[in-house]
């Protein structure tokens, strides 16, 4: 049984994966802001990021968070946005544009190809009777 303490409130917990950094108190209590500031953006579809910030009382780092898991998106009128990871093009969610997300895929899908078998070489009628020297 692993315990580590809670990256937001310090508390000891155990831990099922290695990637668990909250605990199940905190985990709650941050899946209860997110349903908050859902229900806020569903009134207010053009509210920036710094407006959210401010009147949810949440930070821009847990909202850009938020925005990277593919939970909350900007509107398509927004001129917010976020940088692909990638490239840095401008994005409404998600972690890469479309384009690089498409690159990333070819080369994935290269990479699962099974190379072709090299077929036999074809040795013309004429030399297959001819007599061969070894050297």
């Amino acid at each position: 049984m692993n315990v580590t303490n809670c990256k937001n409130c310090g508390r000891l917990f155990n831990v099922i994966s290695s990637s668990e950094r909250l605990c199940p108190a905190c985990k709650q209590a941050l899946e209860e802001k997110f349903q908050e500031v859902k229900e806020y953006l569903n009134g207010n579809r053009n509210a920036s990021m710094e407006m959210v910030s401010k009147e949810m009382d949440v930070s821009i780092k847990q909202i850009r968070q938020w925005i990277r898991e593919e939970r909350l998106t900007f509107s398509d009128e927004s001129m917010d946005g976020i940088e692909c990871e990638r490239c840095g093009k401008m994005i409404k969610t998600g972690r890469y544009c479309a384009q690089c997300k498409a690159e990333m895929a070819n080369t994935l899908q290269s990479a699962l190809d099974k190379p072709k078998k090299a077929e036999p070489k074809k040795i013309p009628v004429h030399e297959k009777d001819r007599m061969r020297y070894l050297n």
